[in-house]
C-alpha cells in the first residue's frame, strides 16, 4: 500500500535526451526518456533515433535541414513520449505518495497494459456479453449489428486498437456504408454506437482520450461530427381528425385482398387498439406496451385510474392518468379472472416467453405484423400517411404542441433526456408555422 508523506511529495522531471554514447547499426543515435527524482534517474528507450548530421547539439534540437515532414513526425512522437511520462509524474505527485523515478516508469507501463487489454471489436464482445447478462436484448442487437459492420470494414478475422479509430478511420467507414446504400438515420445510429463504445472504453481506462475522433463541440471542426447526418424524417404525425377516423373504424373478417390472413378481424382490432392506447398514453412505444401487466394498472389518491410503468429503453418511470378511451380498451382485454401478473395485451405469454431474448423476438415479430395491419386500417379510412405504432407517438407530441404545451413538458411526457430529440418529433409543426406565416402575405 502506498504511503503518504509528511510534506508535499515532489514531482519527477521528465526530459528527452539524445544519447550519442550509443550508436545504432545505421549510424544514428537513439532518443531516450530520462526520468529524474531525488537525484536518481531512470532511462526508457523510445525506439526513435536520428543521424547525428541532423542534430544540433548546441540547441539540442533537430536541424531544419532534416526533411520537413519527417522532422514534424519525429518531433510529435518525441513530444508524445515526454507528455506520457510527465502526466504520470504529475499524477503521482498530486497523489502525494512516496515514489521514485522507477515508479513513474512503472505507472506508464501499467497504463499501457490496461489499454492493450481490449481492442475495438473484442471490446464490443465484452459489452454485448454485459447486455446479455442484464437482459438488455435491444442494445445487444444494435451493438452486434454495428460490430458485424465494422468487422467487414476492417477485414474478417482482424481487429484494430482504439488509437487506430481516427477521423480517417471514421471517414473511410462512412464512405463504405454509403456505397452500400445505408440511409442517413442508419449512419447516425452506427456512429453514435461507435462513439458510445469509445466513451465506455475511455471511462474504463482501456483507451486514451488523445486519439478520440469525435467532435465534442462545434469548435472541433477537424474531428468527426456525428450531428452532420440528416436524421429528419418525413411527416409521421396525423391530425386529431384522423385519430377520430381510426376510432370509428370497425374491422371485418372479409377484408378484400387480405382475406387469406388468419384471424384478420382479431389482428386488425389489436392493431387499432394498440395505436390508440399509445396515442392516449403519452406515446408509449410498442415494446413497453407489449410488456405491460395488469399490475401496472392502478389508482391514484383521488381514486382515478393510472398506468405506471418503467420505460425499457431509458429506465425512466412514468405515471399516466387513464382517460375514457384507454379504459374502454383495457376493459376489452381484461380477463374474467384477473391475474395481476398476466400481460395486458395478447402479445406475450407468461408460459412461453420466459427469457429476455424470447420476449424481444416475439415483440419484434408482432410489431411488424401490427404495422402491416395499421397500413390496412389507414387505407380503409383514407389516411394517406403510412400508419405505424411510431406514428401514434409522433401524433401525441404534435397534438400537445398544437394545444400550446411547451416543448419541455412534451419532452418530459415522452421520456426524452434531451429536448433536441423531442424537436425531431415536432419538426413538421415548425414547418406548419412557417407555411402559416407565408399565407399571411
Amino acid at each position: 500500500m502506498a504511503r503518504t508523506t509528511t510534506h508535499k511529495e515532489g514531482k519527477a522531471t521528465v526530459t528527452i535526451i539524445y544519447r550519442t554514447a550509443k550508436t545504432l547499426a545505421d549510424g544514428s543515435h537513439p532518443f531516450w526518456v530520462r526520468i529524474t527524482k531525488d537525484r536518481k534517474s531512470k532511462f526508457v528507450a523510445t525506439g526513435l533515433s536520428l543521424h547525428p548530421q541532423y542534430w544540433n547539439a548546441e540547441k539540442e534540437k533537430i536541424r531544419s535541414s532534416y526533411p520537413t515532414e519527417r522532422r514534424k513526425s519525429l518531433e510529435a512522437a518525441l513530444r508524445n513520449w515526454e507528455e506520457k511520462y510527465s502526466d504520470a509524474a504529475e499524477m503521482l505527485s498530486e497523489a502525494d505518495q512516496i515514489h521514485d523515478a522507477s515508479s513513474v516508469a512503472a505507472k506508464v507501463s501499467d497504463e499501457r497494459k490496461t489499454s492493450r487489454q481490449f481492442k475495438l471489436l473484442a471490446y464490443f464482445d465484452e459489452l454485448i456479453s454485459q447486455f446479455e447478462k442484464s437482459g438488455n436484448v435491444g442494445n445487444r442487437k444494435v451493438y452486434r449489428d454495428v460490430q458485424n459492420n465494422l468487422s467487414r470494414y476492417v477485414g474478417e478475422g482482424k481487429d484494430v486498437s482504439f488509437d487506430q479509430v481516427t477521423v480517417k478511420f471514421c471517414n473511410g467507414w462512412e464512405t463504405k456504408m454509403r456505397s452500400e446504400g445505408l440511409t442517413e438515420i442508419t449512419l447516425s445510429v452506427k456512429f453514435r454506437t461507435l462513439r458510445a463504445v469509445l466513451n465506455k472504453a475511455i471511462g474504463n481506462g482501456y483507451a486514451k482520450p488523445d486519439s478520440y475522433p469525435f467532435a465534442r463541440n462545434a469548435a472541433e471542426k477537424l474531428k468527426f461530427h456525428v450531428g452532420k447526418f440528416d436524421t429528419r424524417t418525413t411527416k409521421r404525425a396525423i391530425s386529431k381528425a384522423d385519430i377520430r377516423k381510426i376510432e370509428a373504424y370497425e374491422p371485418t373478417q372479409d377484408v378484400e385482398k387480405y382475406a387469406t390472413l388468419r384471424n384478420t378481424q382479431e389482428r386488425l382490432l389489436l392493431a387499432k387498439n394498440l395505436f390508440l392506447f399509445s396515442y392516449y398514453c403519452g406515446g408509449i412505444n410498442f415494446v413497453d406496451m407489449a410488456a405491460l401487466r395488469w399490475s401496472n394498472i392502478g389508482s391514484d389518491l383521488d381514486g382515478k385510474p393510472r398506468l405506471s410503468y418503467t420505460r425499457q429503453k431509458t429506465g425512466g418511470k412514468f405515471s399516466i392518468r387513464l382517460v375514457a378511451q384507454t379504459l374502454t380498451i383495457l376493459d376489452f382485454y381484461r380477463p374474467r379472472q384477473l391475474n395481476t401478473n398476466g400481460y395486458v395485451f395478447p402479445i406475450l405469454n407468461t408460459a412461453l416467453h420466459t427469457t429476455p431474448t424470447q420476449r424481444h423476438n416475439r415483440s419484434s415479430k408482432i410489431m411488424s405484423q401490427v404495422n402491416q395491419d395499421l397500413k390496412i386500417i389507414g387505407a380503409a379510412v383514407g389516411i394517406t400517411t403510412p400508419l405505424t405504432t411510431y406514428v401514434a407517438r409522433h401524433s401525441f407530441a404534435t397534438a400537445l404542441k398544437r394545444s400550446g404545451v411547451t416543448t419541455a413538458i412534451i419532452s418530459e411526457a415522452m421520456g426524452h433526456s434531451d429536448e433536441r430529440t423531442t424537436q425531431i418529433y415536432l419538426s413538421e409543426f415548425d414547418t406548419d408555422l412557417m407555411d402559416a406565416a407565408f399565407e399571411n402575405l
